[in-house]
């Protein structure tokens, strides 16, 4: 269930009345986009691929997988040979939790639609009980996919290092004080997580999660940064470079 342009909108209103600190977040973000993921098995299998990789690689990934297997179809991806999931680029890791879903699914312990209309604590728990799938897998799975409208996956190394830089907090944030910020922010969160997702892009021209040593570098580097004027940065810290 993909989320309308007008809901993000809204949801950016609502948070700036909530919290009056976003509304420079808002302005360095720009437009924050939907972003979202087909629902069901599809959205599941591509928020696995796209655990520990950067965005473009997870797009290339599952553009390769999807073109030699049918996403929508457990039946079709448990038939698919080894080799088809090293052709598209999936580690053994992967390979395994894929074909665990699809075989729940075959075997009918998986009904994403009903997960889908869980509420959000239910539906994680629920993903989490599959090999390969937890909290950040089943918390992105709920807010791309899904279109939750309350989920914000603390455990994310971009938004850890987003929300600190963001905020003037001293360090990144580890995932329980990040959680307990964000509850500031409910009923909003997912639009919260897309804002700071899209920050993050803004001052760091990347799109996915940094490794440790890069959010160190980030984190370092983001006190150099000079905030102008609304939507300009200065980017002449070193620390920052263009994702590839």
């Amino acid at each position: 269930m993909g989320v309308a342009r007008q809901d993000i909108d809204r949801g950016i209103e609502a948070l700036v009345a909530i919290d009056p600190r976003l509304k420079r977040i808002v302005d360095i973000a720009g437009e924050v986009p939907t972003r979202d993921s087909t629902p069901g098995l599809p959205g599941l299998v591509a928020t696995v691929i796209g655990q520990q990789v950067s965005t473009a690689s997870a797009r290339a990934i599952l553009g390769r997988f999807a073109a030699r297997v049918d996403l929508s179809d457990a039946r079709a991806i448990l038939a698919a040979p080894p080799e088809i999931f090293r052709q598209a680029g999936l580690s053994r890791g992967k390979e395994r939790t894929v074909l665990a879903m699809a075989e729940a699914v075959v075997e009918g312990r998986l009904h994403l639609d009903r997960i889908d209309a869980m509420p959000a604590t239910e539906a994680v728990a629920e993903l989490k009980s599959l090999y390969g799938i937890g909290v950040w897998t089943a918390e992105c799975y709920l807010l791309f996919a899904a279109g939750h409208p309350d989920i914000f996956p603390a455990g994310d190394l971009a938004l850890q290092v987003a929300v600190a830089h963001a905020l003037n907090e001293p360090e990144r944030l580890k995932e329980k004080p990040l959680a307990d910020m964000a509850l500031r922010w409910s009923p909003h969160r997912s639009v919260a997580a897309r804002l700071f997702w899209s920050y993050y892009h803004a001052v760091t021209q990347r799109d996915g999660a940094p490794t440790e040593r890069e959010s160190q570098a980030i984190t370092q580097a983001a006190t150099a940064i000079c905030v102008e004027k609304p939507g300009h940065i200065s980017r002449s810290a070193p620390g920052f470079t263009k994702a590839t």
